[in-house]
């Protein structure tokens, strides 16, 4: 049995395949490294360069490596982008992951784990935010991936395909181990940022907006170790391996930081001030949204490990000085080392 990554090389993925190669199973990985970096993947794991899109290459794949299940990560995730560029997002969101399902039907394969996110709810009524909540999407970015959810859930109904829908709150951190983390230039993820910023290769932050309707002003978010993150696609991959019935389950800590907050974090724990300039409001921006997460701590039997924002911010804050290491020596040959 082998399990098929799609995204492998990115931010999340990469620390999935890591996840599953530490806990013995059988990988290959899929990334057109638009994003990703093939220095990212786990040694040893095969890698091919490909969209998840293609039909014939994911066949292909499936065949020879006895793909049982799938981890479907590969996506364009940011939201401003989206607003931009929406036709460009449901072409690689939700065109490309039509594909990929179809791919998993017609080869068989029974076990699917899709990476969705927080964004199906837009700005919830009601917070905690429940997995029943209403999807109402505030951008194409949210759309694009509730799309893929109803289209997943509709190929679970008619052919069997059992499947976990993990609907993403904010995903920061990296690697305790220092093997991967957050590396793509400009990335848009606060908790980077800030590290980033503390460290000198940014200017300043932007804290876009600051009048919202929250305690201080800026958004809240629930913010959840990647490391944390990836467990609980593993707890959902033995979950499903258990002929149990598909689920979708959030995947948060069931509470909040503001901006601000995560600013004062990074500032704390890196003995650093930088500095902070407010900024207009981003569109598709919920104020405030936290999950309820108490599902897949029952369904999935998930504990977290890492839940604590001062440990997020040291684990990103760490991960940018390996890079900044690894950008000072002279890359090697085969896969990238450098960033």
């Amino acid at each position: 049995m082998t399990v098929l990554v799609t995204g492998g090389a990115g931010y999340i993925g990469s620390h999935m395949v890591y996840e599953l190669v530490d806990a013995g199973e059988r990988v290959v990985v899929l990334d057109n490294l638009s994003t990703g970096f093939d220095w990212a993947v786990a040694k040893g794991v095969p890698f091919v360069v490909g969209e998840s899109g293609d039909q014939a290459l994911v066949a292909r794949l499936i065949r020879e490596h006895a793909v049982d299940a799938i981890i479907h990560f590969a996506a364009s995730i940011v939201v401003p982008d989206s607003v931009r560029d929406p036709l460009g997002y449901y072409r690689n969101n939700t065109v490309n992951s039509r594909a990929l399902i179809e791919c998993a039907v017609q080869a068989g394969v029974r076990h699917f784990i899709f990476s969705s996110t927080a964004a199906v709810y837009g700005n919830p009524a009601e917070v905690p935010v429940r997995e029943d909540a209403p999807t109402l999407p505030i951008s194409p970015y949210g759309w694009s991936k509730l799309m893929t959810e109803i289209m997943l859930r509709d190929a679970g109904s008619a052919f069997d395909l059992r499947h976990v829908i993990l609907r993403y709150f904010n995903v920061a951190g990296a690697d305790p181990r220092r093997r991967t983390g957050q590396s793509t230039k400009a990335a848009t993820h606060l908790i980077k940022v800030a590290a980033e910023t503390a460290l000198g290769l940014r200017e300043k932050l932007d804290v876009f907006g600051d009048d919202y309707p929250t305690p201080d002003g800026t958004c809240i978010r629930d913010y959840i170790h990647v490391s944390d993150l990836v467990r609980a696609h593993a707890d959902a991959l033995r979950y499903l391996r258990s002929r149990a019935p598909s689920l979708t389950l959030n995947c948060g800590y069931g509470h909040g930081f503001s901006v601000l907050d995560v600013i004062d974090a990074i500032k704390r724990v890196s003995g650093i001030d930088f500095k902070v300039d407010i900024a207009p409001r981003r569109p598709g921006d919920p104020a405030q949204i936290v999950a309820h997460s108490e599902q897949a701590r029952q369904k999935l039997g998930w504990q977290p490990r890492y839940d604590d924002l001062s440990t997020i911010a040291r684990d990103a804050l760490a991960w940018e000085r390996e890079l900044i290491a690894r950008r000072t020596k002279a890359p090697t040959k085969g896969r990238k080392t450098a960033v």
